[in-house]
C-alpha cells in the first residue's frame, strides 16, 4: 500500500506526464505549420512515449491500492523561434522531468517504499534515454547549420524515420 505522500506525489507525476505529451503535441503542431513533417512525426512519438509513461505510473497506484486523482493540465507553449529552439526546449524539459524522477526516488527512498524504488528504476533509466535523445537532435540541428538551408531538412527526413510506438490509423 502507498502511503498518501507517495501516492500524492506519484498523482502529480501523471499530470507531470500528460503535460509533457500535451507539449509534445503542440511541438508537432507547430512543426506542421512550418512543413517540417519529420520533426513532427518525432514529436507525435514523443507524445505518445510520454502517455505511456503517465499510463504506467497510473496502473502502478492503482495495483498498489492507491487512487489516482486527475487534474487540470496547463496550456503548453505554442510558438517558437526555429526548429532548434524546439528541440532545446524539448531538452531542457526532459532534464526537468528528470528532476521530478529523482524527487520520486528520494521520497521512496525516505519512505523505505522498497516497491517504489524498483518501480521507479525503470523511469530513472528511462529519463537518461530521453536527455540523450532531446539533446541528440540539438546537436545535430547545429552541426546541419541550425535552421539554415538543406542541413535542417536532412535533419527533418532522418526524425521522420522515427517509429511510432502506437500504430496511428491512416487518414
Amino acid at each position: 500500500m502507498l502511503s498518501e505522500k507517495m501516492e500524492k506525489a506519484l498523482n502529480q507525476q501523471i499530470n507531470a506526464e500528460m503535460y509533457s505529451a500535451y507539449l509534445y503535441l503542440s511541438m508537432a503542431s507547430y512543426f506542421e505549420s512550418v512543413d517540417l513533417e519529420g520533426c513532427a512525426r518525432w514529436m507525435k512519438a514523443q507524445t505518445q512515449e510520454e502517455m505511456i509513461h503517465a499510463m504506467k505510473i497510473y496502473d502502478y497506484v492503482i495495483e498498489r491500492g492507491g487512487r489516482v486523482l486527475l487534474e487540470g493540465i496547463k496550456a503548453p507553449q505554442q510558438e517558437w523561434d526555429s526548429a532548434l529552439a524546439v528541440f532545446e526546449h524539448a531538452y531542457e524539459h526532459e532534464q526537468y522531468v528528470t528532476s521530478l524522477i529523482n524527487s520520486l526516488m528520494n521520497l521512496s527512498i525516505e519512505e523505505k517504499d522498497h516497491a517504489t524504488q524498483i518501480f521507479l528504476q525503470w523511469f530513472v533509466s528511462e529519463q537518461v534515454e530521453e536527455e540523450a535523445s532531446a539533446s541528440g537532435v540539438v546537436q545535430r540541428l547545429k552541426l546541419a547549420g541550425g535552421d539554415q538551408g538543406g542541413g535542417l531538412f536532412m535533419v527533418d527526413k532522418e526524425l521522420g524515420q522515427r517509429a511510432l510506438p502506437i500504430s496511428m490509423p491512416a487518414a
